[in-house]
C-alpha cells in the first residue's frame, strides 16, 4: 500500500463505521421532524457515505468513448481524480459533499479524513489528467451538462472556502478543469435550440441553476449573462406545466419544479410570482402539503428505481427555493414549504448506505438539501466555526 493509499484506507474504515451506525431505512432521522436542521452528527453520516465511495473504483459505470486500443484502461487511470462512487458525476459531487461539510464543520471527527481524501483526489497531476481526458477525441459532450455543473459546484465550494490555505491550493489545482467546464457550457448553450425537459442527467434547468450559482460566486459576468439569457429565452413563456404527469419512473429531478427553481434565480420576486401563477396555477393558498406528494420507491436496490429517492430530496430543496423566491406574504408559500417538508422527510429516510445503488450519490443530495446550498447566501447553513 502506498503512502497516499494509507490515509484513504483509514478514511474508508471510518466511513464504513459511520454508515453502518443507525441506518435502518424504515425510520427517518430524528432531525427530519421539524425544519431539517444540520449538526455535526448528521453531516458525519453524509460524509461517511462519500468517504466510503470516492476512492472505491468498482462497481463502475463509465461514459467512455474509445477511439483506439490506447483508450482502454481502468477508471483510476482514465480519470484519476474522479473514478470512484460508481460514475464520474457522482464522484464529483461526492467530493463536493466532503468539501461542503468539512468547511462547515472543521472541528468534526470526519473533517480530517475528508480533507485527506480531497487532497489525494485533487492533486495537481490528477486534475491535469482529467483535463487531458475531457479533451480526448469524441468527448465533446462528456458529462454535459450534469457532471459539468456539479464540477462547477465543487469549484464554487472551494472558492468560498479559500480563506483556508489548504482549500485555496485545491481550488488552484482544480482551476484548469473548472475552466474547461465553463468553456464547454459556453460553447454548447448558444447552439442548443431547445431546452432538455427530462427528469434525469441531461435536464438543462437543474444544470443551469448550479452553473449560475457558480458564476455568481466566481463573479463571471459573461457566464451569468449567458445563463440568464438562455433561461429567459427557453422558459419565460412557459405556462401550465403538466405536474400531474410527474414523476416518470426513473426521475431524480422534476422537470416542472426544477424549471421554477431556476426561474426564481433569474427573475425579481414580483415578476417570478406572476410567472409562477401561470406556470403552476394549482398551488393552493391554504397551506396544505397534499397538492404535491412524494414519490414511492419499491426497490431501493435497483439503481434506476432508486432515482425516486433522489427525486424526493431534489424536490424538497427546489420547493424551498421556489418559496424563497416569492415576495414576502405570498399566499402560496406556506403550501410550497409544507410540501417541501414532507418531501424532505421521505427523501432523508432513504439516505442510509444500505444499498450502494443509492448510497453512492444520495448523501450529496441530502447534503445539498440540509445545508440549503441552493438558497440565497443569507439562508444557507453556516455550520460550526
Amino acid at each position: 500500500m502506498s503512502g497516499l493509499q494509507r490515509p484513504l484506507a483509514a478514511a474508508g474504515v471510518f466511513a464504513l463505521a459511520l454508515v453502518l451506525t443507525g441506518c435502518g431505512r424504515s425510520e427517518p432521522p430524528a432531525e427530519v421532524a421539524e425544519s431539517v436542521p444540520l449538526d455535526a452528527a448528521t453531516a458525519g453520516r453524509f460524509a461517511a457515505l462519500a468517504l466510503h465511495c470516492v476512492h472505491r473504483e468498482y462497481p463502475n459505470k463509465i461514459a467512455h468513448v474509445l477511439s483506439g486500443d490506447e483508450d482502454v484502461g481502468p477508471p483510476r487511470e482514465l480519470t484519476p481524480a474522479f473514478y470512484g462512487c460508481y460514475d464520474w458525476h457522482s464522484s464529483v459531487h461526492g467530493h463536493w459533499l466532503l468539501a461542503r461539510v468539512a468547511r462547515l464543520f472543521p472541528a468534526a471527527d470526519f473533517a480530517p479524513p475528508a480533507r485527506a481524501a480531497l487532497a489525494v483526489s485533487l492533486a495537481e497531476q490528477n486534475i491535469a489528467a482529467e483535463v487531458e481526458y475531457v479533451d480526448g477525441a469524441g468527448r465533446v459532450s462528456f458529462e454535459r451538462p450534469y457532471g459539468l455543473a456539479w464540477l462547477l459546484q465543487l469549484a464554487a465550494e472551494l472558492r468560498e472556502w479559500s480563506d483556508l490555505p489548504f482549500a485555496a491550493e485545491l481550488a488552484g489545482h482544480l482551476a484548469p478543469l473548472e475552466a474547461k467546464a465553463v468553456e464547454r457550457l459556453q460553447t454548447w448553450l448558444p447552439k442548443l435550440s431547445h431546452p432538455i425537459r427530462i427528469g434525469e442527467h441531461s435536464q438543462t434547468a437543474f444544470a443551469l441553476g448550479l452553473a449560475l450559482d457558480w458564476a455568481r460566486v466566481a463573479e463571471d459576468q459573461a457566464m451569468i449573462d449567458l445563463i440568464v439569457e438562455r433561461s429567459r429565452s427557453w422558459y419565460a413563456a412557459d405556462r401550465q406545466c403538466p405536474l400531474a404527469y410527474e414523476p416518470s419512473g426513473h426521475d431524480f429531478l422534476s422537470p416542472c419544479i426544477a424549471e421554477a427553481d431556476l426561474m426564481r434565480r433569474v427573475m425579481a420576486p414580483d415578476v417570478f410570482a406572476v410567472w409562477l401563477r401561470g406556470f403552476l396555477p394549482d398551488i393552493p393558498e391554504d397551506g396544505r402539503a397534499e397538492w404535491f406528494t412524494p414519490a414511492t420507491v419499491t426497490d431501493p436496490s435497483d439503481p434506476k428505481l432508486a432515482h425516486l429517492d433522489g427525486l424526493n430530496l431534489s424536490r424538497a430543496w427546489m420547493l424551498e427555493g421556489i418559496a424563497a423566491g416569492l415576495p414576502p406574504g405570498d399566499p402560496r408559500a406556506a403550501a410550497i414549504r409544507a410540501s417541501a417538508k414532507v418531501h424532505a422527510t421521505a427523501g432523508l429516510a432513504s439516505v442510509t448506505g444500505e444499498h450502494y445503488e443509492g448510497g453512492h450519490w444520495l448523501g450529496s443530495f441530502a447534503t445539498y438539501l440540509v445545508t440549503r446550498r441552493g438558497l440565497p447566501p443569507e439562508l444557507q447553513v453556516t455550520g460550526e466555526r
